[in-house]
């Protein structure tokens, strides 16, 4: 007898080959049959006019510390996720050295936009090796997990507190024999950032953008002598990339004989110039035997900003040190007007890709308010507001958020909901120096909603004709999956892993996004419902039922080598 059967579905494989009505066969956790299933079965699922797709593979999440309160991973699971990648930019939580968990705690606070009271709270922060880490989330998730060994996590452990400087040589060769420990104990590979919004909670530089090229691409070089392996880096936040991020990228994939993937390219007519320059590092690496490929969404991301954690904001030219302030002396700052006109000249003359956006203050939105004062102006537009009270704009904004104790959500309008950018997106999803990911998923939880990118690709996106639906889930399934080398998943194939979703073709989408205080510590975040997925299950296993977490925990805790194999750079 089967364990569980899905009857009479359209069978979307992830290959990218047209879907065909079949039932799917499955036993201890792996897909058996697939066709006409007449053999008994535990569980039956009737897919009749449903689509049967592989789970999608997000490459790029920040689960790492919430998995320990939500094994769930929600709300990814919800839409269609069944297996993710944490320990991105640099950011793991293991290895751990003693009397360290406090500042990792506070820097993913400030940089990931984790609330400090949930992690806190929730995580036991018990382990040292990464394979202590790994080994406490075994039995206790419900999707799949694997993560990437963060450069700032490594530096932190090897140098202490006296990171924010090049490593010696004696440190590097530490490092390289910390790595190796990592990725030996099932690490799937090397992750860093040189991305100047990356700031600990004190507002200095995480620890990855002090390491030189040479330390680099020795990590590299060591994660190369590990099966199953590969690199995740952030090189810059500009709209261009200069001929040595290009240079440094190519090196980097080339000394591991591993593909490099960069976050994030964001696509529209505004930005198209740089994002297509950003592209050809995947030409420049290919030319050498590299691989080099752009993280890209198939969504609008709609940025929501504020001045307590100040991510982003901190990346202005004389912003960085507003925030280096405890939240009294900010607000002191904030207050000042010599200091406001300040704050309002460096970001008019700024020139980086949010720039533009951000400096047109009268065109942001209220987004969350707190104070008895403000909480009417939610959804309302500062120029709306500053011409009610006769005021800029730029002191209108400030004179809510300090109203607010700093802590009003600022909704940064997203750009590119025209034709031509949507024409754009499309043309990068199916080129092959691009992947998409980056969704940022368990980080950054009051200001981005990329978690829905799944049921918006397959529901909205394929609806509206810009993609058929095989590539659509072969993009969001096998790409990934093929790119990380993940064994048995990202596909439906006999004998591989049944990792299932089932859900309606007319109706699947994301829900209403909202601010849900379910965190631990009392915090919030950003969340959204799926629309139109009747199951998802993982290894044979239903864990969402009609929109409803059934509790289960059959996910495997991925590690490199055994559940991976090696994608090399020439491919």
């Amino acid at each position: 007898m089967l364990d569980l059967v899905v009857k009479s579905g359209l069978v979307v494989y992830g290959s990218g080959r047209p879907g065909a009505v079949a039932d799917i066969g499955i036993s201890r956790g792996r897909i058996v049959a697939i066709g006409k299933v007449d053999e008994p079965a535990t569980e039956v699922i009737d897919a009749d006019g449903r689509v049967v797709a592989p789970g999608a593979v997000d490459i790029h999440t920040h689960y790492d510390a919430q998995l320990f309160w939500d094994g769930a991973a929600t709300p990814s699971c919800l839409h269609g996720v069944t297996t993710v990648v944490g320990g991105n930019c640099g950011f793991s939580i293991a290895p751990l050295a003693p009397g360290q968990a406090d500042y990792l705690a506070a820097m993913l606070a400030r940089v990931e936009g984790i609330p400090l009271e949930s992690l806190t709270a929730a995580v036991p922060w018990s382990w040292r090796s990464f394979g202590d880490y790994l080994d406490a989330l075994d039995g206790r998730v419900a999707v799949n997990v694997g993560f990437l060994a963060g450069h700032t996590a490594l530096r932190r452990f090897v140098m202490g507190d006296d990171d924010a400087r090049p490593a010696t040589a004696l440190e590097v060769e530490r490092l390289e024999v910390l790595l190796s420990e990592c990725l030996a104990a099932g690490a799937l590979g090397l992750s860093s950032s040189r991305a100047t919004s990356h700031n600990d909670a004190a507002g200095r530089a995480v620890s990855s953008r002090f390491a030189e090229v040479d330390e680099l691409l020795a990590l590299c070089s060591t994660t190369g002598r590990h099966e199953g392996t590969t690199l995740e880096f952030i090189p810059s936040v500009g709209a261009y990339f200069s001929d040595a991020d290009m240079e440094l990228m190519t090196a980097m994939s080339l000394a591991a004989d591993r593909p490099l993937n960069w976050n994030i390219l964001n696509v529209n007519t505004v930005l198209w110039d740089g994002s297509r320059q950003r592209l050809t590092a995947g030409d420049h690496a290919a030319a050498q035997g590299g691989r080099v490929v752009a993280l890209t969404m198939p969504t609008m991301a709609t940025l929501r900003i504020n001045f307590v954690s100040g991510f982003i904001l901190d990346t202005f030219a004389g912003w960085d040190e507003l925030f280096r302030y405890d939240l009294t002396e900010r607000a002191r700052v904030l207050a000042d007007p010599s200091m406001r006109r300040a704050l309002q000249d460096a970001v008019t003359h700024d020139q980086s890709v949010l720039g533009p956006r951000l400096r047109d203050w009268g065109a942001l939105v209220f987004g969350q308010c707190f104070a008895p004062s403000t909480r009417s102006l939610e959804g309302r537009r500062v120029a709306d507001v500053a011409a009610e009270r006769a005021v800029d704009p730029f002191d209108c904004l400030l004179d809510v958020v300090l109203a607010d104790e700093l802590r009003t959500v600022i909704i940064v309008p997203p750009i590119g909901n025209d034709a031509e950018s949507w024409q754009l997106r499309a043309q990068v999803w199916r080129d092959p120096r691009a992947v998409i990911g980056g969704s940022d998923s368990g980080a950054h939880l009051d200001m981005i909603d990329n978690f829905a990118y799944t049921t918006s690709l397959l529901g909205p996106i394929v609806r509206d004709g810009l993609i058929e639906l095989e590539q659509a889930v072969r993009l969001v399934t096998d790409v990934p999956a093929r790119l990380y080398g993940v064994r048995g998943r990202g596909g439906l194939v006999e004998g591989w892993q049944a990792d299932i979703v089932v859900f309606d073709p007319d109706t699947i989408g994301p829900g209403r996004v909202e601010m849900r205080a379910d965190l631990p510590g009392g915090a919030s975040r950003l969340f959204a419902d799926a629309v139109g997925i009747d199951a998802v299950l993982v290894n044979g296993t239903t864990i969402v039922r009609d929109g409803v977490l059934t509790g289960a925990r059959p996910g495997t805790v991925l590690r490199s080598g055994r559940d991976t194999e090696t994608v090399r750079a020439a491919g």
